[in-house]
């Protein structure tokens, strides 16, 4: 159990004695009576849940029902029950949805008009990227889109103004009021079954004491091991109050990110110097999931689909770890030993990545049935290293082609020093049949990713030439 403090709807709350993996979502609906949020799919992939969460860096939409109640600790929750001003006028966006006939049964409608409402709020106009958690099969969305336009030259409302404010949160709720933080606990503390550091300190000690703790982060994958799995994750740390783990540092040649840093803040820090990067984590899930997953859950999950890990180690990123006092620090290709298992020690975890801050080459692929919010079938990043017309270094690496994220170090071998061209492109594609062993499963077939793989080898030759290979920028 523990204790937390935010503002719902405008008004103060404190919580004692709450269950640590109580969803958000559960909450409203089942001890508050706030029964406009809705549970779709309760994974965090229909959007019906979608409240708006501000703290100091501003207004973000998220998934309600992979939201446990301690990550709101000293932060404001908007939902649509409360979206109205007090006299009952309506959001802009409300009024619109309603004149331009965004809504037949209504179900998906509350998240749609959240999620636009976050939006609004920050001035973003990009509503397919916006909106793309959020799932509608009877209004069809053209004219949920014409809503959302329609609202965007209508003023932030006064009565959610306050809540945009940094100033808003005022040291009673950053705090926590009478919801204080449970205090970390030394190595010969008794186990704790919560813990909320605020240093990497705090969290290195109790981590030590309980190696068989559950780290949450944003919870995008944990949240479904309570909502699909039932499991009890006891004990619990909750990682958003650790400031160290949300820091970028440029160091010029490369970036240094913490492990709590978000995929959507990632995005933000790479668009400009690594922009087929960030195109690749604007199809990371949708913009809930992406305001709440963090590159470090992205690693440490371990998973052989995980978007991030291919790009970085393309990017020759290393990998930082931490166990009580001790660091290290790896390779990340070195971090991934088989499916689900990775080198880390027990009680260390994750710290930061850093990689190189720019690489003009890298290129980024995904394939998936769908091209947003949807897993990879694959994964290719390529980032290869020209002089003279020659190659003088490659690294290539591929999500879904084995149990882990993986280099393909055969194709890699067979480009270096060769010449640049289709020749050595299509020598380093059969090579690559010998860097992988992939598995069929509902996404595709061994034989399927196998050909793909080798044909995006051939599509970043073309794209290193200048010819075009994104089918949303061919024009007939």
């Amino acid at each position: 159990m523990t204790d937390i403090a935010f503002h719902l709807n405008g008004t103060p709350v404190w919580l004692s004695d709450v269950a640590p993996t109580q969803t958000l979502l559960d909450w409203l609906r089942e001890t508050r009576g706030l029964k406009g949020t809705k549970e779709g799919c309760n994974e965090g992939d229909c959007g019906a849940c979608t409240v708006i969460v501000t703290d100091q860096n501003g207004p973000k939409a998220l998934n309600a029902c992979i939201l446990f109640l301690p990550q709101l600790h000293g932060k404001a929750i908007r939902t649509v029950d409360g979206l109205t001003a007090p006299d009952g006028t309506p959001h802009p966006v409300q009024e619109a949805m309603v004149s331009h006939h965004g809504s037949q049964c209504g179900f998906c409608t509350p998240g749609f008009v959240m999620s636009m409402v976050a939006a609004h709020t920050t001035g973003r106009k990009d509503h397919d990227t916006a909106l793309a958690g959020n799932l509608c099969r009877c209004t069809g969305y053209a004219p949920i889109i014409r809503a959302a336009k329609a609202a965007e030259t209508a003023p932030v409302p006064d009565w959610l103004k306050a809540e945009t404010d940094p100033a808003f949160f005022s040291a009673q709720i950053s705090s926590g009021g009478k919801g204080a933080i449970a205090p970390a606990g030394g190595a010969d503390s008794p186990p704790s079954p919560v813990c909320r550091p605020t240093t990497t300190d705090d969290l290195a000690t109790w981590y030590a004491a309980n190696p068989n703790a559950t780290l949450i982060a944003g919870a995008t994958d944990v949240g479904l091991w309570v909502t699909k799995q039932l499991r009890d994750l006891a004990p619990v740390a909750f990682l958003g109050g650790i400031a160290e783990l949300k820091t970028i540092h440029d160091s010029g040649a490369r970036l240094h990110v913490g492990a709590g840093v978000t995929i959507n803040q990632l995005m933000e820090a790479v668009a400009p110097s690594l922009p087929s990067f960030a195109e690749l984590l604007r199809r990371y899930a949708s913009d809930q999931i992406r305001n709440a997953a963090t590159i470090g859950g992205n690693i440490a999950n371990g998973s052989p689909i995980g978007d991030g890990p291919p790009a970085l180690i393309a990017l020759g990123a290393r990998l930082h770890l931490r166990r009580g006092a001790d660091r290290r620090d790896m390779a990340l290709e070195d971090f991934f030993l088989d499916y689900r298992k990775q080198d880390r020690l027990p009680g260390e975890f994750v710290e930061a990545v850093s990689f190189s801050h720019t690489a003009p080459a890298l290129r980024c692929y995904k394939l998936s049935k769908r091209f947003d919010q949807d897993i990879s079938a694959v994964c290719g990043c390529f980032n290869v290293t020209l002089e003279n017309g020659s190659v003088q270094s490659a690294r290539i690496a591929f999500g879904g082609m084995a149990g882990t994220p993986k280099r393909a170090a055969k194709a890699e071998a067979a480009m270096l020093g060769k010449p640049w061209s289709m020749e050595t492109i299509i020598a380093a594609r059969s090579a690559m049949q010998g860097d992988f062993t992939p598995l069929s499963d509902m996404r595709a077939s061994a034989a399927y990713r196998t050909e793909t793989a080798g044909n995006m080898l051939i599509r970043y030759f073309h794209d290193l030439s200048g010819l075009p290979v994104n089918v949303l920028e061919v024009t007939p």
